[in-house]
């Protein structure tokens, strides 16, 4: 079985983060079920008697990675397998969203003034990109200089489920990249890499040996960890997904439009998208119910009724304080 799992997770197109979580469910599975177990219902129904203790989360994890196995191997009936994980899987509820708002706009304040070296430029237009389109991390690192319409502030990237979709970039992340991209034309001048499938963001380190070289996801969020710390901030305070947060939480302050937000965002549901501004509704909430209570305890002025003779006729009138 082992030689299987091998064979199919070098042939499967993921990223190596999702990789490296499917081989952790794999081997999760061949120590429930045993190497020589046969791929059927009743070893799969086994394996997931072994998840019960594992989060609803990581249950959902392990439990893809061995239905693709399964699909990779053409073995059970998937009727037979999908009733059998939603039989024996807990559903994980729907989270709301919550970031620390404060440290990840210090942060974006700290490394828009940052200047210098390449690795200074890379870092600040990676860090105002994040922010100013909602990109996650390994989409801003697989970049390449083709995908960015310069003149129109926009790229063209393929997403989740192989669809298309439009990223849009801010005028002041278009700047910190071309700054950036300006200041790396003496890297590599005679690369046999054509200019236009160069990563945007590539490494400066000293391993990098003076070429142009992407950045991995985990090299790049080590660097953002660095300038995290030296703006004055908990490392701890701000996870890399925090700038998606903060994306999809100011394009909804700025609009109050939920479908615009999602349609930014690329979220498939709308019910996704909530998740991010719930807490932004009840702070608003919370506002409005704070001044519409301080208006109406607000102390208002006497107002009596009097009369006023106009042309002979006694006409009432409100007026406030003194009778006229």
């Amino acid at each position: 079985m082992r030689t299987d799992i091998n064979r199919f997770l070098d042939t499967f197109d993921r990223s190596p983060k999702t990789i490296f979580a499917y081989r952790n469910g794999l081997a999760q599975f061949v120590k429930a079920v045993g190497e020589d177990a046969e791929l059927n219902i009743d070893t799969y129904v086994k394996f997931l008697i072994s998840l019960k203790n594992k989060s609803a989360s990581t249950q959902s994890l392990y439990a893809t990675a061995v239905l693709k196995f399964y699909t990779f191997c053409k073995a059970g009936n998937s009727d037979e397998l999908k009733e059998a994980t939603k039989h024996y899987t807990g559903n994980q509820g729907k989270r709301i969203v919550n970031f620390n708002r404060e440290a990840v706009e210090k942060v974006i304040e700290f490394c828009s003034l940052l200047s210098g070296d390449l690795e200074a430029l890379r870092d600040r237009a990676f860090v105002l990109t994040l922010a100013d389109t909602g990109l996650q991390i390994s989409e801003a690192c697989a970049l390449k200089r083709n995908d960015v319409n310069w003149l129109e502030g926009r790229a063209i990237m393929i997403g989740k489920d192989d669809k298309q979709a439009v990223i849009r970039f801010s005028n002041r992340s278009i700047e910190a990249l071309k700054i950036y991209l300006q200041a790396r034309e003496g890297v590599e001048p005679n690369s046999r890499t054509p200019l236009g499938s160069q990563p945007v963001f590539a490494r400066h380190d000293i391993r990098a040996s003076k070429k142009i070289r992407p950045i991995t996801a985990g090299g790049m969020w080590k660097a953002i960890k660095s300038r995290i710390e030296e703006a004055g901030v908990e490392r701890s305070a701000v996870r890399i997904l925090d700038f998606r947060h903060y994306f999809v939480t100011i394009t909804f302050l700025a609009k109050g439009n939920l479908k615009l937000s999602q349609e930014l965002a690329r979220h498939k549901n709308i019910s996704t998208t909530t998740r991010y501004t719930t807490l932004v509704m009840k702070q608003i909430l919370l506002t409005t119910k704070s001044s519409i209570r301080k208006i109406a305890n607000h102390e208002r002025p006497s107002i009596r009724r009097t009369h006023r003779s106009i042309n002979g006729l006694r006409k009432p009138a409100l007026v406030s304080g003194n009778v006229l």
